[in-house]
């Protein structure tokens, strides 16, 4: 059933994806388009499968990984991430994102491998060094493979998307997002149970699979290794694809180039100008509208990690704690990926859909909306977390609908828009890394505070909730200068085409 609703999930983005055409492309056009971005989406959604599975493992080894040390992990990774991007932001922006996202692709895939081993060799008995240093330093690696792949996708959307038409894309993105925590978490979880040495109960056809194809049973040990290997195999994949059918450019496929209307429309001369990976940083460092993007994109890292990495941490811990209440979160529980999935994708397309029709592409209005609705969601969870598992399970899902609302459009939509398809990358990679760096820093806080009591788990992220919901407010009416051109160019031909009907005694026509 849970395969299904994503499967209708794809199928209901792939139709508003050809839905949405306010600028008239050909049919050819938009049908390559959806070849380029299809399968660019798909390997960012399995390397979300591939980061995310930290997460699962963590559950799946129990007491052989405390809370401490799966946030000293997880922050070693994130923290690296939002590093990163200072070297590949740049680096991208000059190779292109077709070679970013293979980088992205087969890096994960060999450090994914490599974590899978380290498992191996753990429950085997034969690791002879500490775990929390090897998989401090294999995840930290994955993340710095994987900060290629979100700069790269926004590279190749730079070029195939009009600002008009980013906020869908910044949905999209948002989806995709959604796509690869369900992959995560649901199948993630789905690999654990099937590779577990002992089966209860009645087996699955995917069990019985991943029994055969994989020859799992050791006598000795679950092969919990395999949450590592499978995303690493699917991702290999992925990169052959995209080695393929990938294309940085329309002009790289035999389509015309065309004004894309963002930040690079004020400079027309970029092309006579030596880009370094100095002169891509300075121009992003001395913008302060990207302060402000990079700014939010940071409290939105705490909160959006700081829901979904801990939540099942929590359910599973209440199981000692109260089993009523534990069995009262079963739902929440078993269907955590799923959840997540189709309120993130939910959430992209609201937010994207009003930023472009309601806000004439402003990314400030709708990103303050969501976090006053999240701040009002702390609040609930504050009253809710010990007395109502059904309340409190419910606002931490609804957190990730807002939370992914306002990260597709600061990361997969404003940093391009400010940034220009030129410097998209590097724009990106800054905003995408204070992400990161938020989510390192709730990872070590709230691994902390959640030892000593996990009253201190909403009461940590409220804060930020308050100062997105602040910073959004503060950029409601930013655009950049050639997106107000563009904006004011589609209400003159509104007016003339008003103003000719009314002189032919018939009703205004509609402008999109």
């Amino acid at each position: 059933m849970a395969l299904l609703l994503v499967s209708i999930c794809l199928v209901a983005v792939i139709v508003l994806y050809f839905s949405n055409n306010p600028l008239g492309h050909s049919r050819k056009f938009m049908i390559r388009r959806f070849v380029n971005w299809f399968p660019l989406g798909m390997t960012y959604a399995f390397l979300y499968m591939a980061r995310y599975n930290l997460a699962v493992s963590k559950n799946a080894l129990g007491d052989m990984m405390t809370k401490e040390q799966f946030g000293i992990i997880f922050a070693a990774g994130t923290i690296t991430y939002g590093l990163s991007f200072l070297i590949n932001g740049p680096l991208v922006d000059k190779i292109g994102g077709k070679k970013g996202i293979v980088i992205a692709a087969l890096g994960s895939s060999l450090m994914n491998l490599l974590m899978g081993g380290v498992t191996y060799l753990y429950l085997m008995g034969r690791l002879k060094t500490n775990m929390v240093v090897a998989f401090s330093v294999l995840f930290a690696l994955n993340m710095f493979f994987q900060s290629y792949g979100a700069v790269s996708i926004i590279k190749v959307k730079a070029y195939w998307f009009h600002v008009r038409e980013r906020g869908v894309f910044g949905a999209i993105f948002g989806t995709l997002i959604s796509f690869g925590v369900y992959f995560a978490f649901d199948w993630g979880q789905a690999i654990v149970e099937a590779s577990k040495l002992h089966l209860e109960g009645p087996t699955t056809a995917f069990q019985r699979f991943i029994q055969h194809a994989f020859a799992i049973d050791t006598g000795v040990t679950n092969a919990t290794w395999l949450v590592f290997t499978i995303p690493a195999g699917l991702l290999i994949v992925w990169a052959l694809i995209d080695m393929i059918l990938l294309k940085d450019s329309p002009k790289d496929a035999n389509f015309d180039d065309f004004d894309t209307a963002d930040a690079s429309s004020e400079e027309p001369d970029d092309d006579k100008v030596n880009i370094t990976i100095g002169f891509l940083l300075k121009k992003i460092f001395t913008n302060p509208i990207m302060y402000t993007i990079a700014l939010i994109d940071f409290t939105s890292g705490v909160l959006r990690n700081g829901i979904m990495q801990w939540y099942l941490v929590f359910a599973h811990e209440m199981k000692e704690i109260n089993l009523d209440y534990f069995t009262s979160s079963q739902f929440f529980i078993q269907n955590w990926g799923l959840l997540l999935c189709m309120t993130g994708i939910f959430g992209g397309f609201l937010s994207g859909t009003v930023s472009d029709r309601l806000f004439q592409s402003r990314r400030g209005p709708p990103a303050a909306i969501n976090n006053a609705i999240m701040v009002l969601l702390l609040i609930i969870m504050m009253y809710s977390m010990t007395s109502n598992p059904t309340v409190f399970g419910a606002a931490a899902v609804l957190m990730t609908l807002a939370v992914i609302g306002v990260h597709s459009l600061m990361s997969g939509t404003a940093a391009a828009d400010f940034g220009g398809k030129k410097m998209t990358a590097t724009a990106s990679g800054i905003v995408d890394g204070c992400v990161y760096l938020g989510s390192g820093i709730q990872s070590l806080a709230i691994g902390y505070l959640s030892a000593k009591s996990w009253s201190y788990w909403p009461l940590f992220l409220l804060p930020f909730a308050i100062a997105g919901l602040i910073l959004s407010l503060r950029m409601w009416s930013a655009l950049p200068e050639a997106t107000k051109k563009y904006n004011l160019k589609l209400e003159q031909e509104k007016l003339a085409a008003d103003n000719a009907a009314k002189a032919r005694g018939t009703d205004p026509q509609p402008v999109s």
